[in-house]
């Protein structure tokens, strides 16, 4: 076990706290804890590359976290009625939709490697600053400051990211069937 996977793990276990902290209306503290999980995936990233130890494991761990974060986020938000129910349906349709291709082609003995695009990068950067403003405008308690373009622009790239997945697994697919 190495400090960038600790870190990772962390992440993972703060989750449930952050939701029973959105839950029961501390939402400066969620804001800390959001901010804390932010900062511990840089440093997690920042480590793991500068001192050459990533590992398999953190592969895995850390997009899982992120998901897990941006996932139970969206879901509580829209629960709690922080954020149109709408956006929180695209984004974990989304993540649903691209799990379901890759087990399809993982049952089907693609070899996959998943590397995040651009537009999957701006999508993930978007859902996190959805997130982070959604939290702060609770926490400065003006619900008046419209973040309608926010969340507009949030799921419109959620769309077109989601559509890019599916393009590149059909895609593999088509090759395969062309060889």
């Amino acid at each position: 076990m190495n400090i960038p996977n600790f870190l990772t793990i962390l992440r993972i276990l703060s989750i449930p706290l952050f939701i029973i902290l959105l839950s029961y209306g501390f939402y400066p503290l969620a804001l800390l804890l959001f901010v804390c999980a932010g900062v511990t995936d840089a440093l997690d990233g920042f480590l793991a590359r500068t001192f050459k130890q990533k590992t398999t494991l953190g592969a895995y761990l850390d997009p899982i976290a992120d998901k897990l974060l941006l996932s139970s986020s969206f879901v509580a938000f829209s629960i709690l009625k922080l954020m149109p129910v709408w956006l929180s349906i695209l984004v974990i349709s989304r993540d649903v939709i691209i799990l379901g291709g890759i087990l399809v082609l993982l049952v089907n003995s693609f070899s996959i490697s998943i590397n995040p695009t651009i537009i999957s990068k701006c999508t993930t950067t978007l859902q996190l600053l959805t997130i982070g403003l959604t939290l702060l405008f609770q926490v400065m308690q003006n619900k008046y400051i419209p973040l309608h373009l926010v969340y507009w622009i949030t799921g419109l790239f959620t769309i077109i990211s989601g559509i890019d997945y599916v393009r590149r697994g059909i895609r593999l697919i088509n090759e395969r069937e062309r060889n």
